[in-house]
């Protein structure tokens, strides 16, 4: 009985390993350390850009 999902878990290779980057003893992998940076990289454009219509208030 095959069922959507089996299917998928075939078609993905679930047990394939990841690419992991290291520098000392720290240890990360490549799509984590994608959504990692993109947090960052919100977070200080959230920081550094104005709220729309902050000039005109006073």
């Amino acid at each position: 009985m095959s069922t959507p999902l089996t299917a998928l878990a075939a078609a993905v290779r679930l047990q394939a390993g990841g690419i992991y980057l290291g520098w000392g003893s720290f240890t990360v992998q490549l799509g984590n350390l994608i959504v990692i940076l993109a947090m960052i990289a919100l977070f200080v454009a959230a920081l550094l850009l104005p709220f729309p219509g902050g000039k005109d208030r006073r």
